[in-house]
């Protein structure tokens, strides 16, 4: 997982979580812009899923345990399918804001991948650290 790709992951679910949750609270039922949203963020997953197996396979491993950042990445590919699925069987300004909670909750993944990738949440204070 590079930076960029972590970047680009959180704008492309924040947003759409964002304008999703917005369109439930203008009381509207699902419709193609709040499954777009869904769509939009599980294409950026799915680029992540390519992006993330060409890295491992290249040699780079994640700084946490790489099997582990998998988890979260097929789980976060869980995630907007199933909002989706979920508007598709109530039609409801809630399924709407399912959609948008769906897609924040993937943003909330992302940065959890990007902690484990990179070993960010390794080092949380030093100040703690026993010698």
């Amino acid at each position: 997982m590079t930076e960029f790709g972590y970047q680009l992951m959180l704008v492309a679910a924040i947003v759409p979580g964002l304008f999703a949750i917005v369109l439930a609270l203008l009381q509207r039922a699902p419709s193609w812009w709040s499954v777009g949203a869904a769509v939009i963020v599980e294409a950026s997953l799915l680029a992540q899923l390519v992006w993330s197996i060409i890295l491992v396979s290249a040699g780079q491993i994640a700084v946490g345990d790489t099997i582990e950042f998998f988890g979260y990445l097929l789980t976060a590919l869980i995630v907007p399918p199933a909002s989706v699925l979920w508007a598709v069987f109530e039609r409801t300004k809630w399924s709407t804001l399912v959609i948008g909670i769906a897609c924040l909750t993937v943003a909330v993944m992302a940065v959890r991948m990007w902690q484990i990738w990179s070993g960010n949440a390794y080092d949380l204070n030093p100040l703690f650290t026993l010698s």
